[in-house]
């Protein structure tokens, strides 16, 4: 079912595992070892806490708040759909930019309905970048018919995230992009 060379991979993670430490630690990493991954990962746990809804953008650092005030005894999901979409637009400039990886925080209730930042999936393969998500265990179904099947499954940890990049990066490692520019022919 799945592609172990696939360049669409899913973290899929349960209710107890924060898969947003271990995609801030993975994108920090290959930032250092010269990679340039781009995307956003969550830095709050639950769209109910509106104080906790919050994003970090991994190519830059910035932080981003995803969340509107719906006033003190507003219910239900306080996310800010315009904020969450105009992060997408950011990242959606970096991949223009040049990215190695697309990292994309989560296939939510937006992404499921083909909203959110769905569209940053088709961009960044439709450019060749490789794609990694995280996915909460009870939407994997979803997940599946979202990517038609064409997507790894990762166990939400560093070690299956490392071996995947590992044989993602392999392949496309004599790979250089037509706007790719050396740091020699920068500094001409």
């Amino acid at each position: 079912m799945f592609d172990a060379q696939c360049d669409l991979a899913a973290m899929v993670y349960e209710r107890d595992q924060d898969p947003d430490e271990v995609l801030r630690d993975f994108a920090s990493d290959l930032n250092a070892r010269g990679y340039r991954a781009v995307g956003l990962v969550q830095t709050g746990h639950h769209c109910l806490d509106a104080r906790k809804l919050s994003a970090m953008l991994v190519h830059n650092g910035e932080e981003l708040q995803l969340f509107q005030n719906l006033g003190a005894g507003a219910t239900g999901c306080r996310l800010d759909v315009g904020q969450l979409l105009g992060a997408g637009a950011r990242v959606a400039g970096a991949i223009e930019e040049g990215a190695d990886l697309v990292i994309v925080n989560r296939f939510g209730r937006q992404e499921c309905e083909g909203k959110g930042l769905s569209f940053l999936v088709e961009r960044a393969l439709s450019a060749d970048i490789p794609v990694v998500i995280a996915v909460p265990s009870h939407r994997f179904g979803d997940w599946i018919k979202f990517a038609g099947g064409m997507s790894v499954k990762l166990r939400c940890d560093r070690k299956a995230l490392d071996a995947w990049w590992a044989a993602v990066s392999a392949r496309t490692a004599g790979a250089v992009r037509r706007d790719h520019q050396t740091v020699c022919e920068a500094f001409k």
